[in-house]
């Protein structure tokens, strides 16, 4: 009985121990993660606005800046962020976001506005910061870019 006891301790002994040892093996592979390669000439990613909310809004923007900061991608990604229904209110002259957009045009990021969502809420374009640019229907950017290979993001 004793022997059988010693032989039952001695397999779950060894047992957790190579366990653990997978584990720390496990442990130490995620570690030295990096991150993926960007091993493609250029990337495209447009990013969907259509909520009002200021947390959404900051939140797009400086996910953007991140995409554009981000050394993997540096020379080799192409930003679009468009604007409809309640993401329209970023856009308007008055709000806390012109310097935000102002920059990321700078950067060389496409900054439009659905003109559906324009005729929708009665704005004119006057209303709006004079650099956007207006296309004619939100989701249909959405549509074609994702045709064309673009990575649709919803912050």
């Amino acid at each position: 009985m004793k022997k059988v006891s010693l032989l039952v301790l001695s397999i779950v002994l060894l047992t957790t121990a190579t366990t653990a040892q997978t584990n720390d093996k496990a442990l130490e592979n995620n570690k030295a993660f990096t991150g993926a390669r960007a091993t493609k000439k250029m990337y495209h990613a447009i990013y969907q606005l259509d909520n009002a909310d200021e947390k959404i809004i900051d939140k797009a923007i400086r996910n953007i800046n991140n995409a554009l900061n981000d050394p993997r991608l540096a020379g080799k990604i192409k930003i679009e962020l468009i604007a409809f229904g309640g993401g329209t209110d970023a856009y308007l002259k008055g709000s806390k976001y012109e310097e935000d957009l102002k920059a990321l045009v700078q950067k060389g990021v496409v900054v439009a506005q659905c003109n559906n969502t324009l005729k929708q809420r009665k704005i004119t374009r006057d209303q709006l910061y004079d650099f956007i640019g207006i296309v004619p229907s939100g989701n249909g950017e959405l549509i074609i870019r994702q045709a064309e290979g673009w990575s649709v993001i919803k912050p």
